[in-house]
């Protein structure tokens, strides 16, 4: 049976995770996600990981499914700097930011707070949230417009 504990992050790596950077390429983004762009850890090179839209003014906040596990968030710990993409279609936009690891703040409560702020972002919060193995909350300090 251990073999079904990386089931949920496989599948997401694997399979849903391509499909919706593929929907961003086309420029036909499902509502509700946001790209978020890292600077890979030991490659220098850009990461793409599809996230839900925590865009809250000018902060954007993520929930990361597998903690400090996952690479996006090992990328951000290594370098802050990242951009994330939000919007659909042609106002889909790049922001730039700092992201910061919050250790002490409540993944589950950030994730009930986002998801009171539009449907289609709560749906997109109820499928991650399904394959939360052990939350951790990041926060980006968007820069200004």
């Amino acid at each position: 049976m251990s073999w079904l504990a990386g089931m949920p992050g496989a599948l997401q790596q694997r399979l849903i995770n391509p499909i919706v950077r593929r929907a961003w390429d086309w420029k036909l983004p499902i509502p509700g996600d946001a790209l978020l762009e890292t600077t890979g850890r030991r490659t220098g090179q850009r990461r793409y990981t599809p996230v839900c839209d925590g865009l809250d003014g000018d902060v954007f906040w993520l929930v990361s499914q597998r903690g400090d596990r996952a690479d996006w968030v090992r990328n951000v710990e290594a370098d802050p700097r990242v951009r994330v993409k939000v919007g659909g279609g042609p106002h889909a936009r790049w922001r730039a930011g700092t992201a910061r690891v919050l250790r002490g703040d409540d993944p589950r409560e950030r994730q009930r707070i986002l998801a009171g702020r539009g449907l289609l972002r709560r749906l997109c919060l109820r499928t991650s949230k399904a394959m939360n193995a052990s939350p951790l909350t990041v926060r980006i300090d968007l820069d200004p417009a």
